[in-house]
C-alpha cells in the first residue's frame, strides 16, 4: 500500500467512475485542470480502460482515499513516465471541495513522491501549475518542489491567455526533507 499519515493511494475501480464524472462536471474543480468541457461518464470509461491498460507502462494513476473512513477524495498520478532518463510528470485533484485547504493533498502528494523515488528510482518529479493557483503553488514549495521557470501564456482559459509555472524536485531534495516517508507509515501501522 501506498500510504500518507492520513491518506492511503490505491488503484482505480471501475466502480470510481460515477466519481470520477461529479469531480470533472464541477466547474469549481476542473478550474484549475487542463480540461474543456465536462466529463461525461463514457468519455471517462474510455480513459479508464486506456488507464488501465498503461498502469506501470508510461503512467500510474491512484485513487486518493482518507484512512479513517477509506472514502475516495481525489485522485493522483505519474505520468509521462521516463525510467530511461529517470522522470515523470505528476498531477492532483482533491475532488471533494469541502476538504481543500486540510492538508489532504500535501499528505498525498508526499506518498506519492516518496512512491517515485523510493520505487521506481525515479530522478526527478515535475509538474505544472496555473499562475493563479496560489494554494496548489504554496503546497508544492512547502512539500519541496521548487519553481523552474515560468512558461508565459501557456494556457488559454476564459478568454484569456494565463501563465503556468514549471515546478519539479530532485531526489537528493527529496532526500534531504525531515519527514517521515510513507514505509515508515506502513510499518508503524504493521506494529500496531
Amino acid at each position: 500500500m501506498i500510504r500518507g499519515e492520513r491518506v492511503y493511494l490505491r488503484a482505480a475501480e471501475r466502480d470510481d467512475i460515477p466519481t470520477f464524472v461529479r469531480w470533472l462536471s464541477d466547474a469549481e474543480t476542473t478550474a484549475y485542470l487542463s480540461m474543456r468541457s465536462p466529463m461525461s461518464r463514457p468519455m471517462e470509461e474510455d480513459w479508464f480502460e486506456r488507464a488501465v491498460a498503461q498502469q506501470g507502462k508510461d503512467g500510474y494513476h491512484f485513487v486518493i482515499c482518507r484512512l479513517d473512513d477509506d472514502r475516495p477524495i481525489g485522485t493522483i498520478g505519474l505520468f509521462a513516465l521516463d525510467l530511461v532518463n529517470g522522470k515523470a510528470g505528476l498531477g492532483i485533484t482533491i475532488g471533494e471541495k469541502q476538504l481543500w485547504g486540510q492538508g489532504y493533498g500535501s499528505d498525498a502528494l508526499n506518498a506519492l513522491v516518496d512512491f517515485g523515488f523510493g520505487q521506481l528510482r525515479l530522478e526527478r518529479i515535475w509538474l505544472e501549475v496555473y499562475d493563479f493557483n496560489v494554494r496548489a503553488r504554496r503546497s508544492y514549495e512547502k512539500n519541496g518542489f521548487r519553481l523552474e521557470g515560468t512558461e508565459r501564456h501557456a494556457a488559454y482559459r476564459d478568454g484569456k491567455f494565463l501563465d503556468t509555472h514549471l515546478m519539479s524536485i530532485l531526489r537528493d531534495e527529496w532526500q534531504a526533507l525531515e519527514r517521515k516517508r510513507s514505509w515508515d507509515y506502513r510499518a508503524a501501522e504493521a506494529e500496531g
